[in-house]
């Protein structure tokens, strides 16, 4: 895997929430050595035809590390990851990425990326995007997570909102928690 690795947010920043610690474990520091384990066991990955497939690898107090499987056509929608910081590598395929960023005059802009086998993407807290696979062939990316995700928001993500992004708010559809939702 050739290694891109792309920062979105300040990784060293303190939390969201000033109550709740820095974490001890940077995702961006060990994404690397699962993405590689998981590119040697790529035999085990499982694809559902329904939606997207995944298996937590690890979990520590401080952080959590994700498999998952991408059909062509399967995403998510555009969300946060609550408290957490994090980073993902792609093993396999290809995946498209659409977060949103502030512009320097504080408005928020739409930022698309093609992510290709070893591209990876680090991000802080309060960092909010929408990943799918858009090709032709089967998706394997590998998620770190710290502290560990227990809550993502859930946006609208309608052609509109993010072709016109700064506009106004975005709407909030729904809070999914772990051991609820995933």
């Amino acid at each position: 895997m050739s290694h891109h690795t792309t920062v979105a947010g300040e990784l060293s920043a303190a939390p969201a929430d000033p109550t709740s610690p820095a974490p001890a474990v940077r995702p961006i520091d060990i994404v690397a050595g699962y993405a590689r384990q998981a590119a040697a066991s790529l035999h085990t990955v499982e694809f559902d035809p329904v939606s997207r497939w995944y298996r937590r690898l690890h979990a520590a107090d401080d952080h959590e590390v994700w498999l998952l499987s991408w059909l062509p056509g399967q995403g998510t929608g555009l969300h946060d990851h609550g408290g957490s910081s994090g980073a993902f590598t792609v093993v396999a395929g290809t995946l498209h990425e659409r977060s949103l960023i502030a512009t320097p005059r504080g408005r928020g802009a739409a930022r698309e990326r093609l992510l290709v086998p070893g591209a990876t993407r680090a991000f802080g807290q309060g960092y909010i995007h929408q990943v799918t696979n858009t090709g032709t062939e089967p998706a394997v990316s590998v998620h770190v997570y710290a502290p560990r995700l227990t809550a993502m928001t859930i946006f609208e993500s309608d052609a509109g909102v993010l072709g016109r992004p700064g506009t106004g708010p975005l709407t909030r559809l729904r809070v999914e928690r772990s051991g609820e939702d995933w």
